[in-house]
């Protein structure tokens, strides 16, 4: 059984969220933001190279314009492969564990599992930054110590998903 649905992050966008039910102990679930914005793709863009462009009239330097263009291409592939996420996804097993799989722009995977045992609690953490949000966050068990908490890893944070809980 699957079904989807839209929300909207702290700063507007939308995003969705399809659940996909596999069988009572096996479940999925994928975050989706939208592609990369071709109006802040230009308006950093212009950016750069209207500052290049001034300091080239200071200067008239023309190493100053080339620069502004490599910085410009380094900084988009950067942020394509290392920053923008277009999609996350959990994946609960009861018995096995919890994998979560992030997919980012250039294309590239990230996949971390956790295995069932070290899994204390799965909560819903707030934080206030200009208003309320939301995060959902594993709780990781103390191998030392099994009632005290080792570790708190966050899900879906890239997106801060202040009105998925709403």
């Amino acid at each position: 059984m699957e079904d989807e649905q839209s929300f909207s992050d702290i700063s507007g966008g939308r995003l969705s969220l399809q659940r996909r039910y596999y069988t009572q102990s096996c479940r999925e679930f994928c975050l989706n933001c939208p592609r990369l914005s071709l109006r802040s793709l230009t308006a950093v863009t212009c950016t750069v190279w209207l500052v290049a462009y001034g300091l080239f009239a200071l200067c008239e330097n023309s190493m100053i314009l080339s620069s502004a263009i490599f910085i410009t291409l380094i900084g988009l592939l950067g942020y394509l492969h290392f920053v923008k996420i277009d999609q996350e996804t959990l994946l609960i097993i009861d018995s096995l564990g919890i994998q979560m799989t992030s997919s980012y722009a250039s294309g590239k995977e990230s996949t971390t599992f956790i295995e069932m045992g070290k899994v204390k609690d799965i909560v819903i953490n707030e934080a206030i930054y200009m208003k309320v949000i939301y995060y959902l966050c594993i709780l990781l068990k103390d191998p030392l110590e099994p009632q005290e908490i080792s570790q708190v890893v966050p899900v879906f944070q890239t997106y801060s998903v202040g009105d998925l809980a709403s």
